[in-house]
């Protein structure tokens, strides 16, 4: 795997804390702009309470955490809390960002303890050190995720142990000393958020170098467009996990099915790939663009959104920008 281009901090800069915050909001920023990115609001598309500029205050919003947790290597719950508090305090849209942040605030964690001891570092590094510090994560940082849970909103399904719904889960974590990593492998079966933070962020990675590839033009049937990248990379992810976003709200057959949509464009492109390349063609992507707004279409009007996988994306941008990918 190739090395991550070293980042020196050069006169005139403002840290490697400033620079890990600007990766996080502007991986956030691209990750809403791209369009068509099926069922997800982004800069043609809003939901009725939820609109594009309550993605865009949010991605603000949480600069001065992202870059407070980039100093540290403890807290992760604290950072988490706090990230999600300000993106509900800029904007009345609701949960936006909060699977994001949980993948977001150790990475940052990650990049700011690396860059501070050296200027080059790859993305197995990266995420080897963010899995190191979820890990050490303590039964605070569980009680400070779960009242992030009443702070934004969000809707989760019961669960045997520490229901959110009952009064007790707090008090259960104190008594039988759970950390937040704990409660990650307990959820990892059904959960890709915590599933990322058990396996060592293995889909964010696998975003982050599709992402670098496809700037490079080595994407089958793409062309070096951070708008197209994006989009191809969401799709392709989607077509190999069901959403947890989609369960929750809409059961594990519909995120099958949604699933299965994208699978279908994917080897829709790479096939066209297949017959175009000896032309040495990179538009097969723009050839089968109105199926994916068809699909976009589809998944607006049944209200179906693929939210965890527009969490997965964000990571991965948030990877690719720390390591130089420009566009």
């Amino acid at each position: 795997m190739d090395e991550i281009p070293a980042f020196t901090i050069k006169k005139g800069d403002y840290g490697p804390s400033s620079y890990v915050a600007r990766c996080a909001q502007l991986a956030m920023c691209l990750e809403v702009s791209a369009s068509p990115k099926p069922g997800n609001i982004d800069r043609h598309d809003d939901y009725a309470d939820t609109r594009y500029e309550h993605f865009l205050a949010s991605a603000v919003s949480i600069y001065p955490v992202i870059e407070e947790a980039s100093k540290n290597i403890q807290g992760t719950g604290k950072y988490i809390k706090a990230a999600v508090s300000e993106s509900v305090n800029w904007h009345k849209g609701g949960n936006t960002h909060f699977g994001a942040i949980i993948l977001l605030v150790p990475l940052a964690m990650a990049a700011g303890k690396i860059l501070s001891e050296k200027e080059t570092f790859t993305i197995p590094e990266l995420t080897a050190c963010a899995h190191s510090i979820v890990k050490e994560t303590s039964t605070e940082d569980a009680v400070d995720l779960y009242s992030c849970f009443g702070i934004s909103g969000v809707r989760v399904n019961p669960v045997e142990e520490f229901d959110l719904q009952k009064d007790s889960a707090v008090a259960d974590l104190k008594e039988k000393h759970v950390s937040l990593y704990d409660l990650m492998v307990i959820a990892q079966g059904y959960d890709m958020i915590a599933s990322e933070w058990t396996s060592g962020f293995i889909r964010c990675t696998e975003c982050a170098e599709m992402i670098t590839n496809g700037m490079k033009g080595k994407l089958p049937g793409l062309a070096a467009d951070i708008n197209d990248i994006i989009v191809y990379t969401f799709l392709s992810i989607l077509s190999r996990n069901e959403d947890t976003f989609i369960t929750t709200k809409s059961g594990a057959e519909t995120a099958l099915y949604v699933s299965g949509l994208a699978r279908t464009i994917i080897e829709k492109i790479e096939n066209l790939h297949e017959v175009h390349k000896i032309y040495n063609s990179e538009h097969e992507f723009d050839i089968i663009k109105p199926l994916i707004i068809e699909m976009d279409r589809e998944l607006l009007q049944r209200k179906i959104n693929p939210g965890s996988t527009a969490d997965i994306i964000i990571a991965g941008l948030f990877i690719a920008l720390l390591g130089g990918v420009r566009y």
